[in-house]
């Protein structure tokens, strides 16, 4: 048996690299590229216009609505007959529509690209579920969005419909849409790394047309924004300052902060795997049952504190600005009263209705991190980057996001090491838990043949 021969020392490049140096000089891949960039355009404008109607939605439904009714905010019963009319519209939807609505949060991300019949479905589960109350975030709908515009613009200019050609435009497409909500292209492309699980060059083939839509997209969507004046919600958090200099006490209570994190969370997820796998022997009644629920909870939250439902309904994005300007503003028993109401409402949500499951996980760890600020030597900004960081992680099981999020909205690298300690070791604790429900059936993506009658243009090496 003959053995290969060992590369020369000191002489080319690695195998990797060389590999990597092939498929960027491929005349199909960088078509790919180029179409990438231009394709960034129309994406984010598109998911632009998508954010602003969530955003106006959601502010007509709980806060113009109640004060013209002569509330100053919205009562305890507000989130029953909103979360109802949620219920109804995304359980036809998941019963009748291509693609159901999109994937089932409790299932996490999922990079495959929805072909665009299913759009529509994603569109009106998503404008259902997010303004009237659904404990999720926008991020899910926005990738499915992203993917299938991307689909449909290659099947509109005829590009050849190869797997290769799919999988890098439906990739550029998400990271284009991803981007707007997040406000950075930088978090669009780590998420997709992860969420796409692929490693070696293929990463760098799928990921650099991500990340060039995606910058494109970002200028475009912060110029669109500006020029009209219109808002979408964003995630940037206004904290104290000067940010305080990390010592010994952050890093102990960081490791027990995440530890526990990932303890509390896991159920949570399992909870909603386990919804998910109830609504699909009925889904319509069961989705409209599950939707009910997590209006009660919101209604009992309120009955309790005196406080607004919108606490423990909707993804969390007001809550986290409210918490992060203002933490002392929130007392012990209130803090506790989120975390146990909102988490039942979020298990509900991730397994019935649309929407993504990152910016309540972020919402509930920096609840969790509010809470436990006044410990010897903690305070809240170390606090909140340890309980935003862990619990995104131990949800979404996506470290190095996690930790890129956090800092991102921190606004500050002061926090990194803590960001990181917290997410891996929330990670690490929460994959080494027993293994629970299967994950809910991933969306419709499409599939196309291998062998596309030789159309070979984009195809990469």
């Amino acid at each position: 048996m003959t053995e290969p021969s060992p590369q020369p020392v000191g002489t080319g490049q690695p195998h990797e690299a060389d590999r990597l140096r092939e498929i960027l000089r491929a005349p199909g891949y960088l078509v790919i590229l180029v179409y990438s960039a231009l394709l960034g355009i129309p994406v984010s404008l598109v998911a632009f216009w998508f954010l602003v109607a969530l955003h106006e939605l959601q502010h007509v439904f709980w806060t113009d609505l109640p004060h013209h009714l002569g509330w100053d905010t919205a009562p305890w019963w507000w989130p029953l007959p909103l979360l109802l009319i949620a219920g109804v519209i995304v359980g036809l939807v998941a019963a009748r529509l291509t693609g159901g609505g999109g994937h089932i949060p409790a299932g996490g991300l999922h990079a495959g690209a929805m072909p665009p019949a299913a759009l529509p479905g994603v569109v009106l589960a998503a404008a259902a579920s997010l303004p009237l109350g659904a404990v999720l975030g926008p991020e899910a709908p926005l990738i499915a969005l992203g993917g299938g515009l991307a689909l449909l613009f290659r099947d509109l200019t005829r590009t050849p419909a190869t797997p290769q050609t799919t999988a890098l435009l439906g990739a550029a497409g998400a990271a284009a849409a991803i981007a707007a909500i997040f406000g950075n292209p930088l978090i669009a492309a780590v998420l997709l790394i992860e969420v796409s699980g692929i490693g070696g060059p293929q990463l760098f083939a799928v990921m650099l047309p991500a990340l060039l839509s995606s910058g494109i997209g970002a200028l475009v969507f912060t110029g669109f924004g500006k020029w009209t004046g219109l808002e979408t919600g964003s995630l940037n958090l206004t904290l104290p300052t000067p940010l305080p200099s990390l010592d010994a006490p952050d890093v102990l209570w960081t490791v027990l902060i995440a530890l526990v994190l990932a303890v509390l969370l896991n159920p949570v997820l399992e909870a909603g795997r386990r919804v998910a796998a109830f609504v699909s022997a009925r889904v319509l009644p069961r989705t409209v049952l599950c939707a009910l629920g997590a209006a009660a909870c919101a209604a009992l939250y309120s009955l309790i504190t005196g406080r607004s439902p919108a606490d423990v309904a909707l993804s969390g994005q007001a809550a986290l600005g409210e918490l992060a300007a203002d933490p002392h503003a929130w007392a012990v028993g209130v803090l506790i009263a989120v975390l146990l109401f909102k988490s039942a409402a979020y298990a509900l949500c991730l397994g019935s209705l649309r929407g993504g499951a990152i910016f309540p996980a972020v919402s509930l760890g920096a609840a969790a991190g509010v809470l436990v600020a006044p410990l010897p030597g903690l305070g809240p900004v170390p606090a909140m980057a340890a309980g935003m960081a862990a619990a995104t992680a131990a949800i979404m099981r996506l470290p190095v996001s996690s930790v890129v999020l956090v800092v991102l909205l921190m606004g500050s690298s002061a926090m990194i090491p803590i960001a990181i300690l917290a997410a891996v070791i929330s990670f690490v604790t929460t994959e080494l838990l027993p293994a629970g429900s299967a994950h809910p059936p991933a969306p419709l993506a499409e599939q196309p043949p291998a062998d596309p009658g030789g159309a070979k243009a984009a195809e990469t090496p």
